[in-house]
């Protein structure tokens, strides 16, 4: 008996306890509880036709410009989807084994590849029968220059001394590469077309271990994106020889730009690497317009503009037809310098690559 009485106590002294935490509106305790229903409320998923985790498919090694400004932009895409996109690296075949691998997955956005500019030559250096004409930009973010880079301790102390060693030493002077089409490899035939400099490219990567090896002295030379190249040019673990452009870039004013030693690159220029986004080509317009949507959005937030200004990169942020026209004079112009230097394995005129003058 006494113990249900105490039993009955201890019930009604909850109920007690439990209707003065319920108290008048102006509680601290009932202001607390709207404060959590609000945030709940705010960080409800947006309504998605995509359904569940996302992957961000990177064509080249982890710490190069590619996989930096992708991983840069992947976090404020995700906000926007209410999705995760979980990052992954596929180096290889400059790229072409990401390529296909996206294309090998189901056309439901939830496979996206995180590309540089390489896939516009697969058709004239005969690399893969697969390239951009197989995906839809969702949106190309950047452009960039393109950083000539030696060790710190570098013998070369200019471009013109780089170039008349190649000159002299056809074949010994080792320029890091990252394959048929990739940036070293362009800027080689380019010096290559112009002035007789030959190089003997050493395969990497990408970028990042391109710097790493550059780091650990095993290559003479390479060039790469400027976003993988700045912040040790800055801390003067690299030598930056030169920019591939006709004017200085503001955050090494003591760079010299390339035609300042090698005027005859002049033509070629402006050129350099772009990065951005794709899907498959037969993916839902649904699915595309979301994911353009959420990606215009990241490009033009304000963390991503200052990423690209603390790393001189271009914000360009196109998509559709904008970004189809870009890659398509890109390819223009870069598939008919490898032509026209004898380094093409397939006429660009049979690929229907117009020139233009």
């Amino acid at each position: 008996m006494k113990f249900r009485m105490l039993t009955v106590f201890l019930i009604a002294l909850c109920m007690v306890l439990a209707a003065c935490n319920s108290g008048s509106p102006s509680s601290s305790s009932n202001g607390s509880a709207g404060a959590k229903e609000s945030d709940q409320s705010s960080e409800e998923k947006k309504e998605s036709a995509i359904d569940g985790t996302m992957t961000g498919v990177v064509q080249w090694a982890a710490g190069g410009a590619a996989d930096t400004i992708s991983r840069a932009i992947a976090p404020l895409a995700e906000k926007e989807l209410g999705q995760s996109i979980v990052m992954t690296n596929k180096p290889g075949a400059t790229g072409a084994i990401a390529l296909q691998h996206v294309l090998d997955q189901k056309p439901d956005g939830k496979t996206l590849l995180f590309a540089a500019e390489n896939p516009a030559l697969y058709g004239v250096l005969d690399i893969s029968k697969s390239d951009f004409e197989d995906l839809y930009p969702i949106n190309i973010f950047s452009a960039a220059q393109t950083a000539i880079i030696v060790p710190k301790d570098s013998k070369y102390d200019t471009m013109a001394d780089l170039v008349e060693d190649a000159k002299a030493n056809p074949g010994k002077v080792k320029m890091g590469s990252t394959g048929p089409g990739g940036q070293p490899f362009v800027v080689a035939t380019m010096l290559s077309s112009v002035v007789g400099a030959e190089f003997n490219l050493v395969p990497y990567d990408g970028d990042g271990p391109l710097v790493s090896a550059i780091l650990g002295n095993h290559l003479d030379a390479s060039a790469v994106g400027l976003t993988a190249a700045i912040e040790n040019a800055k801390a003067g673990k690299i030598k930056v020889l030169a920019i591939t452009d006709t004017d200085r870039v503001d955050d090494l004013p003591d760079v010299p730009a390339i035609t300042d030693d090698v005027p005859e690159m002049e033509k070629f220029l402006p050129w350099g690497p772009f990065y951005g986004v794709w899907v498959r080509n037969d993916t839902p317009d649904e699915i595309k317009a979301e994911l353009t949507e959420a990606f215009k959005t990241a490009q033009a937030a304000p963390e991503f503009q200052d990423f690209l200004k603390q790393t001189d990169g271009v914000s360009l942020g196109l998509s559709g037809d904008e970004a189809i026209q870009y890659w398509k004079d890109w390819q223009s112009k870069t598939a008919w310098i490898l032509h026209d230097a004898g380094e093409s394995k397939v006429d660009p005129a049979t690929l229907n690559i117009e020139k233009k003058e």
